[in-house]
């Protein structure tokens, strides 16, 4: 773990010395989880986003790009569920009066455990040399074995208590697995409390008559809006898909990891609308195009993994994360979500306007379900940028760091 943290610090400061990442606002001691991009970061952004778009949006005869704005209809936000659904459980330490998510406090024990079959994994590699299998060894070594159902047991619960909003169980399950509070090494925790996302501003021009919306928190909902608008001015026909990136805002309370979490960041989306009952071929279909789409970056395999999600989100019917590895371990780097009719139906009710599709071939209208596949840029940015940065040895016994980007970029 220490030699982790080491890894990361290196990262973030070669990012500011090298002019890739800036704290934002720095001179004024800075703004928490607020970054800005410099002369070369900015580039290698650029040619990020420019390799997603290519791929998704110009190498697909049925995919189109959209820019849709970030200040939208307070109703939205109420019909995507942002307003009543979207919170992280939080838990305060008493002692340390430091801030938690409760689940990350979960998932940073589970990654301890992930460190220990890698560790395994790599003394039997160096015991047995080029004979070594490594899926036989995960599948019949018993520290593993017992290893990986103690992991898929702690996520099942979790995921089971957060599906269901039990924060006590959580709370329990925090205190059974003797999780103490990173900063302190305190157990002396609160109740798990939600906590809602969203950044609330005003729109007009005097206090009594503002209209009070919100920053947006995902790209996604200007996409489905904007349904048929797409469909119709383009007479795109099913299967069709609509693709954007933009920023997007979160009010993140344990905000962290250099750009990994932030406040203010920029997602790459794509939304693709298929008819009902097909959404399992195309969930495992985009899964199948969107890592091939990671290790075309010559990133390595090893360092990619899926993570089926335990907790579905209350649109969906299907989710899993393609998940990299950071300094800081295996985390979250792509979504691809089959959340079925939920918004365009959801849409549909709270707007009073009709988002259907009529099918030539079957005849009749219906609703679309949809197949999301949502990647975050600064976070893509931060595996590129972390997994390039390397140690050269020399002849002369002496060592240099050196950023190898992946050709492509």
């Amino acid at each position: 773990m220490a030699k982790q943290e080491d890894d990361f610090k290196r990262v973030i400061s070669h990012a500011k010395e090298y002019g890739y990442v800036f704290q934002s606002s720095e001179i004024y001691d800075g703004l928490s989880a607020v970054y800005d991009y410099g002369q070369n970061g900015v580039e290698l952004k650029k040619n990020i986003r420019d390799y997603w778009w290519k791929a998704m949006v110009q190498l697909n005869d049925n995919i189109v790009g959209l820019d849709a704005a970030i200040f939208m209809h307070p109703l939205t936000w109420k019909a995507s569920g942002h307003i009543d659904a979207f919170n992280d459980p939080l838990i305060d330490n008493k002692d340390s009066k430091k801030r938690y998510r409760a689940d990350v406090l979960v998932e940073d024990y589970v990654a301890k455990i992930d460190a220990k079959i890698e560790k395994e994994v790599k003394k039997a590699e160096k015991r047995f040399g080029e004979s070594f299998d490594k899926d036989q060894f995960l599948k019949t070594n018993q520290r593993v074995v017992d290893y990986q159902e103690q992991v898929k047991t702690i996520l099942s619960r979790l995921g089971r208590s957060l599906q269901n909003e039990d924060l006590a169980d959580v709370k329990a399950l925090i205190e059974e697995l003797d999780i103490a509070c990173p900063m302190s090494g305190s157990k002396n925790w609160t109740d798990v409390k939600q906590f809602n996302l969203m950044f609330g501003t005003k729109l007009g021009a005097n206090a009594e008559s503002a209209m009070d919306l919100f920053l947006r928190p995902e790209t996604a909902q200007g996409i489905f809006v904007n349904f048929l608008n797409v469909q119709k001015s383009g007479r795109m026909k099913l299967p069709f898909g609509i693709a954007q990136t933009g920023k997007a805002f979160r009010n993140e309370i344990v905000a962290r990891q250099f750009i990994f979490r932030m406040r203010e960041f920029e997602q790459m989306e794509m939304q693709f609308f298929i008819q009902p009952g097909t959404q399992k071929e195309w969930y495992e279909t985009w899964k199948e195009k969107r890592m091939k789409w990671h290790l075309s970056l010559g990133m390595g395999q090893d360092n990619y993994r899926f993570h089926d999600h335990e907790k579905l989100a209350h649109y969906a019917d299907a989710a899993s994360d393609i998940e990299f590895r950071f300094p800081f371990g295996f985390k979250e780097l792509e979504g691809i979500h089959s959340r079925t009719d939920f918004d365009l139906g959801s849409h549909e009710k709270f707007s009073g306007k009709k988002l259907q599709y009529f099918d030539h071939e079957v005849n009749k209208n219906y609703v679309p379900y949809v197949l999301e596949t949502s990647i975050g840029l600064d976070r893509m940015f931060l595996a590129v940028f972390s997994n390039s940065l390397q140690e050269e040895e020399l002849e002369n016994n002496t060592t240099r760091t050196v950023l190898k980007l992946p050709a492509v970029l």
